[in-house]
């Protein structure tokens, strides 16, 4: 039930920061960006017809205007919301490692008859904390002991919770790495539409005038310098997020070794 509920919240956040993503990107380009370019490029083009030995100068403006740029921008923003979405949810179950959630004296063993009662304890946390991997993985192992009285069990079953937690966790970035696979090849296309309009102003080039197939070529190029550098940007991130993750299923399992396998007494 807690999964079911989880997931349509998660995909409203995932569906409303890309539309957040695409209305503020798209906002800059039309009322900052692609002004400041066009205005780069007339000047540049007066520069050159008044001195014909003048050296163009490249505009940051230049390199981002194009759709590719913009489509890798708004891929970029909304891979960064999930990502924050996802890493306040770990730092909130990272934050569990902290406290005592067993309400037990250190040295005091933990037998059978003990398992009601913690689990009790447990079950009474704030459902938030309830279902997180820490409170789950506690209560497995209360469960399993006072079922099996055996401690190998105990500690076999919490294993298991964190491991297929773990995977979760990772399946759960499948769509992180998808945006950061598709923002390469975003990169490329315009490559591939900067090349063609190039080859169809070949004629001109013959001619004499090479300005529209330059022109064709800097689409070809900026792009994909664009979509290499989010990439490289996105995926720190995306692997940052992964060490979040397998540092807290494996604190979880120590934390649960420590404060009640070791301790319970059959």
């Amino acid at each position: 039930m807690t999964m079911k509920k989880a997931f349509p919240a998660e995909f409203v956040y995932q569906v409303f920061s890309l539309l957040i993503a695409f209305i503020v990107v798209h906002a800059l380009y039309v009322t900052l960006i692609r002004p400041q370019a066009d205005a780069f490029m007339r000047q540049e083009a007066g520069n050159m017809q008044a001195d014909p030995d003048y050296v163009q100068q490249r505009s940051f403006f230049v390199v981002i205007k194009d759709y590719e740029q913009e489509t890798c921008f708004v891929l970029m923003l909304w891979a960064l919301s999930i990502l924050f979405y996802k890493g306040r949810a770990v730092y909130r179950q990272q934050k569990l490692l902290e406290l005592d959630l067993l309400k037990l004296p250190e040295n005091l063993p933990i037998g059978p008859e003990d398992t009601r009662e913690l689990a009790g304890r447990l079950q009474s946390l704030p459902e938030a904390e309830r279902d997180s991997l820490l409170p789950r993985a506690l209560l497995t192992a209360i469960e399993r002991f006072g079922a099996t009285r055996n401690v190998q069990d105990v500690s076999t079953a919490a294993r298991d919770i964190c491991d297929s937690e773990g995977e979760r966790l990772e399946s759960e970035l499948s769509i992180i790495r998808y945006i950061a696979w598709a923002i390469p090849s975003v990169g490329f296309i315009g490559t591939v539409r900067g090349i063609g309009n190039a080859l169809g102003q070949a004629h001109r080039a013959v001619e004499g005038d090479i300005t529209g197939v330059t022109a064709s070529l800097g689409v070809a190029f900026n792009s994909t310098f664009i979509a290499l550098v989010i990439s490289i940007v996105l995926m720190f991130f995306v692997h940052h997020m992964q060490l979040m993750q397998e540092r807290l299923v494996l604190d979880s399992e120590r934390y649960v070794d420590r404060w009640m396998v070791r301790r319970m007494k059959t």
